[in-house]
């Protein structure tokens, strides 16, 4: 039924006029103020919801008959506008940092963000970040906000790094990492889950995060006349530092940290510039007892994080009798490394 009274046609001529404005003020594609009118839109839509359901049917309708050239005023588009002013009411937001997203971005956050932190938080990322919807789609997929933004961290960047390097480099981290890309099965050793990660490169920075550029795997460090491999070298270009990744596929063991503040040191005297921050470390291991390893780095001199990592559970059933066994894959590895002194404890719209 058609919604036929002077409140309502007063209504649609203020979108109208709205509309018109914007057309005058840019092109309506131009993203800024696209974002804006449907946001003051759905202002005007919340503060008239007395029409009830059919509201937003004669709003699509009637101004489809106005403006019969311009899309994005469907039925639901007009619906996502609403959601827009219900979940983001802060007008400043919406020029800062909803207004830099392109719409797809937003209604993707309008459906999957649970909270306005939650919004805000992969807003800014998008933004700093330079994401596109597809690179979005993955970080909401993988719980980046959880698991970056709320997940428990252990790690004393705080006490050894200076701001912002130390604010920064917290934030990055992350806990777990999700390596969903490398197959999780019994008896898999951390070098074949090292050469996925390496033969998966792009998807490994993407879960590492922005900024990381890969230096290299096993790289050898010679000290003393004795060879000694880091796992993974990174330099990260937002925290101008070199970044050493250790990876253990057990629990996480105190011993593992003094290690790792080795290479950190090796690290710092042998291949950071004068220009650089500080290496840093990120330790990640198949679990972490987050009160164990906060001890482990209270007296450690070097900047280190624990975190947990996790691989894919899902393997295909054609192919569960094809993987190779852990003995396989461990002869496979060893006739291409040399065995190392160190591996075993010696060492839109």
């Amino acid at each position: 039924m058609l919604i036929n009274n002077k409140e309502y046609f007063e209504t649609l001529e203020q979108i109208k006029k709205q509309i018109r404005n914007a057309q005058y003020r840019a092109v309506l594609g131009a993203n800024r103020e696209q974002i804006i009118l449907y946001w003051n839109i759905g202002k005007v839509i919340v503060n008239n919801i007395q029409w009830g359901n059919k509201f937003i049917d004669n709003l699509a309708h009637d101004i489809k008959s106005e403006f019969q050239t311009i899309k994005g005023f469907s039925i639901r588009n007009l619906k996502y506008m609403r959601q827009f002013a219900d979940f983001v009411t802060n007008e400043e937001i919406v020029q800062t940092l909803s207004a830099q997203l392109t719409w797809s971005h937003n209604v993707y956050l309008f459906d999957k963000a649970k909270s306005l932190s939650e919004y805000l938080w992969y807003a800014e990322k998008a933004i700093q970040n330079g994401w596109s919807l597809s690179s979005l789609e993955y970080h909401v997929g993988t719980k980046a906000y959880q698991r970056q933004a709320l997940g428990e961290k252990a790690t004393n960047y705080k006490s050894l790094l200076q701001k912002p390097q130390s604010n920064l480099a917290i934030e990055t981290l992350k806990n777990p990492y999700v390596f969903d890309f490398v197959e999780q099965r019994e008896g898999i050793i951390e070098r074949e889950i090292e050469h996925e990660l390496v033969a998966n490169i792009a998807k490994t920075i993407m879960e590492l995060g922005t900024g990381f550029a890969f230096y290299g795997s096993q790289y050898h460090l010679e000290i003393s006349g004795k060879d000694y491999y880091i796992d993974l070298l990174f330099y990260n270009t937002r925290l101008h530092c070199f970044v050493v990744i250790e990876l253990k596929n057990t629990d996480f063991r105190p011993e593992y940290a003094g290690k790792l503040n080795f290479y950190l040191s090796a690290v710092d005297d042998l291949l950071r510039h004068p220009e650089d921050n500080p290496s840093i470390g990120i330790l990640l291991c198949k679990e972490r007892d987050k009160l164990t390893a906060e001890y482990a780095l209270r007296d450690i001199n070097k900047p280190i994080g624990v975190s947990e990592y996790k691989l894919s559970d899902f393997v295909p059933e054609e192919l569960a009798n094809t993987l190779p066994s852990a003995e396989d894959i461990e002869k496979r590895i060893m006739g291409k490394y040399e065995i190392k002194e160190d591996d075993e404890g010696n060492d839109d719209e």
